[in-house]
């Protein structure tokens, strides 16, 4: 185990003409790119969260001599913020994520060869930036995300079942009401993430730092997603990769947790149709497996891409 690690922090530079402003990727660097360890990095959930709350997985330039980077996505956290573009589903889409991956590994040099792992909505953006074969992908990892929304939607609609009555009953008037931003119905899906985002409590900081960010400025994530998990409104509503996830020739390692809200129904098309895959899922955790489960989290992460398949 390294007891030292070198950070750094920077910005890339990220040319969006339709954006009307310059924009820049905030990102963090835990490790040496140049050790000759191949880099993992790290795309977090939302749409709209940032960083923060898979940040901890860095742990592995700590534990594997692994590089990792972790990044805020454009429109999130430290990276450069458009509001003015609240609504506007065709600047907000999944191809200008893929373009912004792209970009960063450009400026980060590291485009030749790299692992990558997304976390949620990460994990659909590493999906369907997997799908267009890029040269220098070796492994990619998908973790806790659904391979179509209309499964993930399933999943969740299952698992407010689960939950006591008067919760549920607070969740239904709400939304049937359009009063989803009263508080009522905020602590109400607090219980919904106690038992299915994550079973950790009290909740993690870096979890709380991730949804402050998306109080601060939902843009993306409303525009993308909507008010919430139960609530898809965005632009994602129909989003599915399942016919393409043919196409994804990286070796892959799909997890999720037992009381994931991407559920064994919303995963398993990967399983089924992403050639070289294997699935590992984490039996006391929910959607955030690398902070309820972080020292097994570690072990299968680090050993699956360390491991010659």
């Amino acid at each position: 185990m390294a007891t030292s690690v070198k950070i750094v922090e920077g910005e890339a530079d990220f040319p969006v003409p339709s954006a009307g402003k310059p924009c820049k990727t905030w990102y963090k660097v835990y490790g040496d790119l140049k050790s000759g360890a191949l880099p993992l990095v790290i795309l977090h959930g939302g749409p709209g969260a940032t960083h923060d709350y898979v940040e901890n997985i860095s742990q592995l330039a700590y534990l594997y001599g692994i590089p990792v980077v972790v990044y805020d996505q454009l429109g999130n956290g430290l990276s450069t913020h458009l509001p003015e573009k609240m609504g506007d589903t065709g600047f907000w889409t999944v191809q200008l994520f893929i373009d912004e991956l792209h970009n960063l590994l450009n400026h980060l040099d590291i485009h030749g060869s790299y692992d990558l792992l997304g976390q949620s909505w990460g994990g659909m953006l590493a999906a369907a930036f997997a799908v267009q074969q890029p040269v220098g992908l070796k492994k990619l990892i998908i973790a806790n995300s659904p391979a179509s929304m209309q499964l993930w939607m399933e999943a969740t609609a299952r698992l407010r079942l689960q939950l006591p009555q008067d919760v549920q009953d607070t969740l239904d008037k709400h939304e049937a009401e359009g009063t989803t931003a009263d508080e009522a119905y905020q602590r109400a899906k607090l219980v919904f993430y106690e038992h299915f985002l994550c079973r950790k409590v009290p909740m993690p900081e870096p979890v709380k730092t991730s949804f402050a960010w998306i109080k601060k400025d939902p843009t993306v994530s409303m525009t993308m997603n909507g008010p919430d998990e139960f609530v898809i409104v965005g632009s994602l509503k129909t989003w599915s990769i399942i016919d393409e996830l043919h196409k994804i020739n990286a070796t892959t390692l799909l997890i999720n947790g037992r009381y994931d809200e991407a559920q064994d129904s919303a995963v398993e098309p990967f399983f089924q149709h992403i050639p070289k895959v294997k699935w590992v899922q984490f039996a006391e955790s929910s959607h955030c497996p690398q902070l309820e489960e972080p020292e097994r989290f570690m072990e299968v992460v680090g050993n699956f891409l360390l491991q010659n398949y």
